[in-house]
């Protein structure tokens, strides 16, 4: 490093690209067997807490950590629908002419979303060139 030198991006620092990380999966084993040594500790303070605990706000979290411990954290489900419930509608755009196409890119943008998207060696419909 040279003289007066801190920080940043320096050659040759940190991992190189394709070694493997030292926090291998017998690393990541045994810190969880480590863990799992102390399970009944564990539950048995967040029983604690969620009878006694001082505040509310730390019984409310131990009790959620044991319930999500014991049934799993519950699913967040997202259902997107369109007006009043109804499917989103769609529109297939294949078999639109050019003219078309030019008129809605007008009116909303590019559709694939970049400079060059109408270029002939553009097959994949994504604004690149394909391999």
């Amino acid at each position: 490093m040279k003289a007066g030198q801190r920080g940043g991006k320096r050659e040759g620092a940190g991992r190189p690209q394709g070694a493997a990380s030292r926090a291998t999966k017998a690393h990541k084993a045994t810190l969880s067997d480590l863990a799992r040594e102390h399970t009944s500790v564990a539950l048995k303070a967040l029983v604690d807490i969620a009878k006694k605990g001082e505040s509310e706000s730390a019984r409310v979290a131990a009790a959620n950590a044991l319930l999500d411990r014991a049934y799993g954290k519950a699913k967040q489900s997202h259902e997107h629908s369109g007006p009043g419930g109804a499917p989103i509608s769609t529109v297939d755009l294949t078999n639109v002419s050019a003219d078309d196409l030019d008129r809605l890119e007008a009116l909303f943008g590019p559709l694939a979303g970049g400079p060059g998207d109408d270029d002939e060696s553009d097959q994949s419909g994504e604004g690149e060139a394909s391999s």
